[in-house]
C-alpha cells in the first residue's frame, strides 16, 4: 500500500505561521500535521505502508530547503519508503497526484494534508475504491456524494440544491493506482480543463462510469487546519483523543515553580514554567519558558518565551516571545509583542 500526500498550497488563510512552515508541517501536539494525518490513515487501512509520496510547492512559493528532509523522516519513522515530488504550478487536484505519477500505481490511499480525522471503521481493500465523507450541516460549500445501496453513484460540486449531505473530505482509496494515473494522463493529453484546472471529480466520475465500484469511508471526526481559530480547535480536540487514550504528552524533564498544569496538555521537553498555570487543551513546543502567565486552549509552538500574560484561543509560533495582556492572539515565528 502506497499513501500520496499532495500539500503544494501555500497555506495562506493560516498567515503568518504559514511563512516560515508549510502548513502540513505546523505541529499539532507535538506532531505534524501531515504525520498526524499518515499515521490516522495506516491505523484504518491495517495494510503495510510501502511507500508514502509527498507532493510540495517550489521554494518560491514559502517550502523552505528543509521541507523535503522532514517529510523523508516522517516516512521513515513510518517504516515506509519517502519520495517527495514538486508541482511547480497549481493546475488542480488531479495535476497534484500527476506530479507523482511515478508513485501512483497498485493500491493507494490519496490524501490532501488540509484536515485531520478520526474513523472507527477499517477499510474494505477488495473495494475498487474509497471515498472518505462526512456529514455535514451545511453541503453547498462541499464537494458530496449521492449513495444507494451502501455505493456511491454521483460526485457533486457544490451543490446549489440539496442532494446529499456527505462531504468529501479529501482523502481517497483506489485499488488501482495505475487506473488511476492513466485517466489523469488522459486529462492533460487532451487538455480537458475545468474552472482552469485539471480535477480528480472528473478522474473518479470516468472510473465509474467504466464500471469502477467506490464506496464510502465514513468518518466520526473532522478537524480542520485551514485558519487559526479551526486550528487551535483541532489541537484541543487531538488532545482530548490522545488523552482518552491513556498517552501523557507533558516531558519527564518539564520544570515546573510554583506551576499546574491542567490536562490534557502537550508539554514538551525542556519547558521551564514559573507561576503559570497551564491548560486544558493547551500545546507548548520544546525548549519554551512560561513565566506569570495563564494559558488554555492554545497552540504554543518552539523556543516560545511567555511571561505576563493571560492567554486563550491562542496560537503562537517558534521562537516568539510574548509579553502583554492581549487574549485572542495569532502571531508566528520570530515575532516579538513586549
Amino acid at each position: 500500500m502506497k499513501i500520496i500526500v499532495p500539500m503544494a498550497g501555500i497555506g495562506s488563510r493560516l498567515r503568518p505561521h504559514t511563512l516560515t512552515v508549510p502548513k502540513p508541517l505546523t505541529v499539532i501536539a507535538g506532531k505534524p500535521i501531515v504525520q498526524r494525518l499518515v499515521e490516522d490513515i495506516a491505523s484504518v487501512i491495517d495494510e503495510k505502508i510501502e511507500e508514502i509520496a509527498f507532493i510540495i510547492g517550489p521554494a518560491k512559493k514559502g517550502f523552505p530547503a528543509n521541507t523535503e528532509q522532514s517529510l523523508l523522516k516522517i516516512a521513515k519513522e513510518l517504516g515506509a519508503k519517502g519520495s517527495v515530488y514538486v508541482q511547480e504550478e497549481a493546475l488542480g487536484t488531479a495535476h497534484a497526484l500527476y506530479c507523482a505519477k511515478d508513485s501512483l500505481s497498485g493500491p493507494c490511499v490519496v490524501a490532501y494534508a488540509d484536515t485531520l480525522f478520526k474513523a472507527d471503521f477499517k477499510l474494505d481493500v477488495n473495494a475498487d475504491g474509497a471515498i472518505w465523507v462526512k456529514q455535514v450541516a451545511d453541503p453547498s460549500a462541499f464537494g458530496v456524494v449521492k449513495l444507494e445501496e451502501g455505493i456511491i453513484t454521483d460526485f457533486v460540486e457544490k451543490p446549489k440544491d440539496f442532494v446529499s449531505d456527505l462531504a468529501i473530505i479529501g482523502i481517497y482509496y483506489f485499488k488501482d493506482g495505475d487506473r488511476v494515473r492513466n485517466e489523469i494522463q488522459y486529462l492533460i493529453d487532451n487538455d480537458l480543463k475545468e474552472n482552469n484546472e485539471y480535477q480528480l471529480t472528473n478522474v473518479l466520475e470516468t472510473l465509474k462510469q467504466d464500471g469502477a465500484k467506490f464506496i464510502p469511508g465514513t468518518v466520526s471526526t473532522w478537524m480542520d487546519c485551514g485558519k487559526k481559530d479551526p486550528t487551535v480547535d483541532t489541537n484541543k480536540q487531538v488532545l482530548a483523543f490522545e488523552h482518552k487514550a491513556g498517552n501523557n504528552l507533558v516531558a519527564s524533564n518539564v520544570v515546573l515553580e510554583n506551576s499546574e498544569i491542567i490536562q490534557p496538555c502537550y508539554i514538551g521537553e525542556n519547558v521551564f514554567l514559573k507561576n503559570a498555570k497551564i491548560g486544558p487543551y493547551v500545546s507548548i513546543g520544546a525548549n519554551s519558558s512560561v513565566e506569570n502567565t495563564t494559558i488554555t486552549n492554545s497552540l504554543i509552538q518552539t523556543n516560545v518565551v511567555i511571561t505576563n500574560a493571560n492567554l486563550d484561543n491562542a496560537m503562537i509560533g517558534n521562537y516568539a516571545t510574548y509579553n502583554g495582556n492581549f487574549t485572542s492572539v495569532s502571531i508566528g515565528d520570530y515575532t516579538e509583542l513586549i
